[in-house]
């Protein structure tokens, strides 16, 4: 049998094990299956949230932006960083909010926090339109690793299956208990894989670091230093600022600082997770050192570049581990993503829609139920293939973000925006995103002779610009905010 196979389903088995047993002891109330019963302490709480930054995306999609961008690769390693350090003033006022009132999901904060019940039903929409293309990043790239490590021997499409059925068993039985069980063990395998691999492939295959860049250089003048146009400075910028203000506006993510026992453990996170980041560097040298070993890969291929170079470098054995690192980077934020999705879709989509109300438990099931009906949408969009694992968070990036305004101008005991403004200026930038996204424009194809420093702008910012007048201007026009609800615990 194919030794990276084998490990692989250790891997799979070993999840989905870890997912049903942590549900032991609990009973699955819709507290408990969504926010863990509001009892994770500090470890728990740094797997979820800082554990999150390993995905699919980074693990293949990192390595393979430094293998075919280069420069632009690094705005990953920087985006995190500032939105670790803004959790430390942010997530400990959301936790006191929700903790006060007994919040479940991130489409409760803006409900209670605007009083607007229809603010709730656009903020679930949106959050649920962003989390599907993630969930395919994480299917899309368990299929990749499935199919690589098996040499061809189980294609992407059975694995990709294959994986969904263990999201939907264990997200059913244990919600977010299983997702935190099973981040425990892949962030230490996870950890131990992309140190061993960004240490030993650029000092085995070009003798240090140094050595690697200089090749690089010699290689493809021009590669490790950001583009005049495109992918320019102000690409990158505008690219950094974007991802790290969007960063804590993923529902799953939001929803996870619900789980911690008290705010102090955001502020302990806080300090340790920027230091978390420089993994990251470790997964950029494995795909800069790949760039010279295994030539070749375009387009959607260069996301094989960790696991072509894998291969090359160690044979079948070291690739299996990998595999089993990178199963588990797709399958624990996936479990998360499928869970906050079918619970906004129960609690504040379906519940808030239907004219009589509906009892928790009721709730609870639906959100239960939903499980595989998401998982079925992700698994035939993942089939059909498309962008690149980075491309698909980047677009994903861009809808969730539009909910960034309205979260910080509701944190103030009184509310700066008016409820009409916030839901004008969340649909003024998701017309935006969607217009730009649809018709494939640029600021550059809008505007062709304007310098570069506005041409590259990111549209996900140009469309939070747009949010944010559309927000002051009918927040002006609807009068002054109303009295909020929030009372300071």
């Amino acid at each position: 049998m194919n030794p990276a196979l084998l490990l692989i389903g250790i891997s799979f088995f070993a999840a989905l094990a870890l997912g049903i047993r942590a549900r032991r002891g609990h009973a699955m109330t819709l507290e408990q299956w969504s926010v863990g019963g509001r009892g994770f302490g500090t470890v728990l709480v740094f797997v979820l949230m800082a554990g999150e930054i390993y995905t699919t995306f980074t693990f293949l999609g990192g390595s393979g932006w430094a293998y075919g961008k280069g420069a632009p690769a690094f705005y990953i390693l920087c985006y995190g960083t500032l939105a670790y350090g803004m959790s430390y003033f942010l997530l400990p006022v959301i936790w006191r909010y929700a903790n006060a009132h007994a919040l479940v999901s991130q489409a409760d904060f803006f409900v209670r926090k605007y009083e607007s019940e229809a603010l709730g039903v656009i903020v679930s929409l949106v959050s649920v339109a962003a989390m599907i293309p993630y969930l395919v990043l994480q299917l899309k790239g368990l299929g990749i690793i499935v199919s690589e490590a098996s040499v061809g021997a189980i294609s992407a499409g059975p694995a990709v299956w294959a994986g969904s059925v263990v999201l939907v068993i264990y997200v059913v039985v244990s919600g977010v208990r299983g997702s935190a069980w099973t981040a425990v063990l892949k962030d230490i395998l996870i950890l131990a894989v992309a140190l061993v691999l960004g240490i030993y492939l650029p000092a085995q295959l070009h003798g240090g670091y140094g050595a690697m860049f200089a090749d690089i250089n010699r290689a493809h003048p021009g590669f490790l230093i950001l583009p005049r146009t495109g992918m320019s400075p102000a690409w990158f910028i505008s690219t950094v600022v974007l991802t790290a203000l969007g960063f804590y506006m993923w529902p799953h993510t939001f929803g996870s600082c619900y789980t911690a026992r008290n705010e102090n453990v955001f502020r302990r996170n806080a300090v340790v997770m920027p230091l978390y980041q420089l993994v990251l560097l470790f997964v950029f040298f494995t795909g800069f050192a790949a760039l010279l070993e295994v030539p070749g890969l375009t387009g959607t291929s260069v996301d094989l570049s960790l696991l072509r170079v894998t291969e090359h470098a160690f044979g079948p054995w070291m690739l299996g581990v990998v595999g089993a690192a990178g199963l588990l980077t797709a399958l624990v934020p996936g479990s998360m993503l499928l869970m906050s999705a079918c619970t906004i879709l129960s609690k504040n989509v379906y519940a808030k829609l239907t004219p009589r109300e509906i009892p928790e438990a009721r709730v609870t099931r639906l959100a239960r139920a939903l499980v595989p009906v998401v998982a079925l949408v992700s698994v035939l969009l993942t089939l059909r293939g498309g962008s690149t694992l980075v491309l698909l968070l980047l677009a994903a990036y861009n809808v969730v973000t539009q909910l960034f305004p309205a979260l910080m101008l509701c944190l103030p005991n009184r509310p700066i925006a008016t409820r009409q403004g916030a839901i004008a200026g969340i649909l003024a930038g998701e017309a935006t995103v969607a217009a730009l996204t649809l018709t494939g424009a640029t600021m550059g194809s809008l505007f062709p002779s304007w310098p570069p420093v506005i041409t590259d702008l990111n549209v996900g910012i140009i469309a939070m610009l747009v949010n944010v007048v559309v927000l002051f201007v009918v927040s002006g026009l609807t009068g002054r905010p109303h009295r909020s609800l929030q009372t300071s615990p």
